[in-house]
């Protein structure tokens, strides 16, 4: 198993409980807003702790209640690409990118900035502004910033929410060759039927309680 995760969070009043295991691939957390689907992802990444449980990924304990581990988010290795993006606003395209790279020790670099930018085609977008880029554009370098971060897997956060219709397909496509080409698992939300129909190899159905 790639993913194994056996949580309970306690957020705003509300009890989710993330209890599944998943091979790789893309695995889709699959619900409907405010079900807690984004609790169970920052878990994961380490930016929201658990009450209780355990967290492993490629057999790699993340977090365990009992035997007291909590790794940092940066030791954790897992890329984050958020619904807005997130970029640095102050920051070129080319400088965002190479916050990822910056960021990961050199023994887990698997990927230069060079091939993230000729996989991802944003060549063309290097000297530019974040303002500047349109919704897939920007999509495409928060991709390519989490991938040079060295991870070992990609957590994505409804990553096609805020596009329209077109680049929803443009970012779909990014998201299958990742998923195909570079063959890395990711953990992914969404409550959109047929975007998970379309990318996932296994789904786990997140409900609020």
């Amino acid at each position: 198993m790639f993913f194994e995760i056996d949580i309970l969070i306690r957020r705003s009043g509300r009890t989710v409980h993330g209890d599944f295991k998943a091979l790789s691939g893309l695995t889709a957390l699959f619900g409907p807003s405010g079900s807690g689907k984004t609790s169970v992802l920052d878990a994961v990444a380490g930016l929201l702790k658990p009450e209780r449980g355990r967290i492993a990924v490629d057999g790699r304990v993340l977090f365990d209640s009992d035997a007291g581990i909590d790794l940092a988010p940066e030791q954790r290795a897992c890329g984050y690409v958020f619904q807005d993006g997130r970029l640095f606003p102050h920051r070129t395209v080319t400088q965002n990118l190479l916050f990822g790279w910056n960021l990961a020790p050199p023994d887990r670099r698997w990927m230069t900035p060079e091939d993230a930018i000729d996989f991802l085609g944003i060549d063309h977008l290097l000297d530019r502004m974040p303002r500047t880029l349109s919704g897939g554009e920007a999509q495409r370098v928060a991709i390519g910033r989490a991938l040079l971060s060295g991870p070992r897997c990609l957590l994505m956060d409804e990553p096609l929410a805020s596009l329209d219709e077109a680049r929803r397909e443009e970012i779909m496509r990014v998201i299958e060759k990742v998923r195909d080409e570079l063959r890395l698992p990711i953990l992914y939300v969404s409550h959109d039927r047929g975007e998970v129909e379309r990318l996932a190899d296994h789904v786990v159905p997140i409900h609020p309680k």
